[in-house]
């Protein structure tokens, strides 16, 4: 299957708007709050420090929610340090502020880095945040700045694409 390539221009336009529309601050609590995990099946290995979910996983800290097959949580003593998760596609949502529109975003391979509040999507991901649209082989996404950034600055072959929405004119409303 061929994928378009995007114009030079995306990358660039893509990087200005990153840079300009990641004012707000995530939830300062999620970074506080427990890992809670549902799933069909769950295994730990001992040996590996590892523990392993399958089927319609649910993980959620705080406010950052995420939907997939699998998911490898790895330890390092006693603490999650990595979550890979992996799925047709997984999904994350996040809310960034109080009253303020989600963050949302899918990909095939996540790894969520909770004491470095990094979650990087790899392999055909997409990150929807206000009236913009993201696109790339790899996105690094913060979830304590909400700072989005997509691409890879070495590799002229993995581009990165983005569909940036006009604001709706607000609407009066007609009571009488």
């Amino acid at each position: 299957m061929k994928k378009n390539k995007p114009s030079t221009l995306f990358y660039y336009l893509a990087l200005v708007m990153i840079l300009l529309s990641c004012n707000a601050l995530a939830l300062e609590t999620d970074a506080d709050q427990p890992i809670t995990i549902d799933s069909n099946t769950a295994t730990y290995d001992d040996l590996t420090a590892t523990s392993t979910y399958t089927g319609n996983v649910v993980s959620v800290q705080g406010s950052i929610v995420v939907h997939s097959d699998k998911l490898v949580v790895y330890f390092i003593n006693g603490d999650a340090d990595k979550l890979v998760f992996t799925g047709n596609k997984a999904k994350f949502k996040q809310t960034p502020t109080i009253g303020a529109t989600d963050i949302t975003g899918e990909s095939f391979i996540g790894h969520y880095f909770p004491k470095a509040n990094q979650l990087v999507l790899i392999d055909t991901a997409t990150v929807w945040k206000d009236d913009g649209i993201y696109s790339s082989d790899l996105i690094e996404y913060n979830t304590k700045t909400s700072l989005v950034n997509a691409g890879e600055k070495s590799s002229d072959t993995k581009r990165v694409h983005v569909i940036l929405k006009p604001k709706q004119p607000t609407q009066k409303s007609t009571t009488q």
